[in-house]
């Protein structure tokens, strides 16, 4: 029973926390690599007040930038992204909408979790394509082969509009990103908006645990005074506030689990020293000391928690493996378009705590029933072998 419950509670943590793992890498992959990229360098104040603004952010000469960037390793890809606001006309009605010029070959390869739903992404050959986010098609009743237009403010403060083709329509994880969202090419972008520069340099990395160490690499080499430097984390905060609810969630669990393998463990543990109360007073009675009677019913459970343990990482990483080859599909989370399709992200420092929690749980368990038994008087127990 005793390693019954061990083995349950290491499966059970096992499972959990791996599940909670691959929600949060699910999150943050599908961040990167459809909207914010690794990081993203601007000008100093875009991120607090360019979004009013972006025009009065620009960097003009974004070479420079890109240069800077070169020689560090661990960078895959570098594109400029110009931000615009404005109105998205069928002909028929109009939508306010956030759009962003993109360098449409690097923006494909970046966008792997950018699902396109109808159509196909944009590409070199659109002088004058336009990708539409699907809550903005369903406003609009948009399709591909549909003429839009874009009207907007230029850098100078005049109006400007220009003519489209829908290329495609897209998906990203956030319902609301994709309600207003549209790119169009950077070259059409610039025309649009009387500028040639842009407002982020995006940076796509080799690994995304990369990241911390390559802003730490770029920020030595560009001017502070000029640019910032924001990470994937930086630019969706939400991300954070999913991982501190998780993680107090799965604390919550990890405590519920521990109480319950020590209940279960204690029973046990009071059920067998109580059996063996004759035992341990003629061993005393032999010369054993108190201790000596506490550290091997210590060392009984001890032993029992470690093949709890191990039997518990076996199991439970079996089970893991052998759920993520199901390939359930889990509903969408809230505020978002699409499902995924559910794995247990086996993270050796997780399984391990996983683990010593179901050990650690059986040596606490232990230690009220061992302190009993060895302060029993040796005449009390010796009257158990009668």
């Amino acid at each position: 029973m005793t390693l019954a419950a061990i083995v349950a509670g290491v499966v059970g943590l096992i499972v959990a926390g791996g599940f909670v793992a691959d929600i949060l890498f699910q999150l943050s992959e599908a961040t990167i690599h459809s909207q914010s990229g690794h990081l993203q360098v601007s000008r100093s104040g875009y991120f607090e007040r360019g979004s009013r603004s972006p025009e009065k952010f620009l960097i003009e000469r974004p070479q420079a930038i890109v240069g800077a960037l070169d020689g560090i390793p661990g960078i895959l890809e570098t594109m400029g992204r110009l931000s615009f606001s404005g109105l998205l006309s069928n002909g028929r009605s109009d939508l306010a909408v956030v759009g962003e010029g993109v360098d449409a070959d690097k923006e494909a390869r970046l966008g792997s979790f950018l699902n396109i739903i109808a159509g196909r992404q944009l590409d070199a050959t659109d002088r004058y394509g336009v990708v539409v986010g699907s809550g903005a098609a369903n406003s609009l009743s948009l399709k591909p082969g549909d003429r839009v237009t874009v009207l907007l403010n230029t850098v100078h403060g005049a109006m400007n509009s220009i003519d489209l083709e829908v290329v495609g329509v897209f998906q990203t994880f956030s319902k609301e990103f994709d309600a207003r969202a549209i790119r169009v090419p950077l070259a059409a972008a610039q025309e649009l908006f009387g500028s040639e520069g842009v407002n982020n340099i995006v940076v796509a990395l080799h690994r995304t645990e990369d990241t911390d160490a390559i802003v730490a690499g770029l920020a030595a080499r560009l001017d502070q005074q000029t640019y910032e430097i924001k990470t994937w984390r930086q630019l969706n905060d939400f991300y954070q506030k999913a991982v501190d609810l998780y993680d107090r969630q799965f604390g919550v669990l990890r405590l519920i689990v521990l109480l319950m393998v020590l209940l279960t463990v204690a029973n046990t543990v009071n059920m067998s020293v109580f059996e063996r109360v004759g035992e341990f007073g003629t061993l005393k009675a032999l010369g054993n000391r108190n201790m000596d009677v506490f550290r091997l019913v210590l060392s009984e459970n001890a032993l029992i928690g470690a093949a709890g343990a191990i039997f518990g990482l076996a199991v439970g990483i079996a089970a893991a493996i052998a759920i993520t080859a199901a390939g359930f599909e889990m509903p969408p989370p809230p505020n978002a378009n699409s499902g995924y399709r559910m794995a247990i992200r086996l993270a050796p420092q997780a399984v391990l705590t996983s683990a010593a929690i179901g050990l650690i749980a059986a040596v606490l368990a232990s230690i009220p029933p061992a302190l009993r038994v060895a302060r029993r008087p040796i005449a009390e127990s010796l009257r158990q072998n009668q």
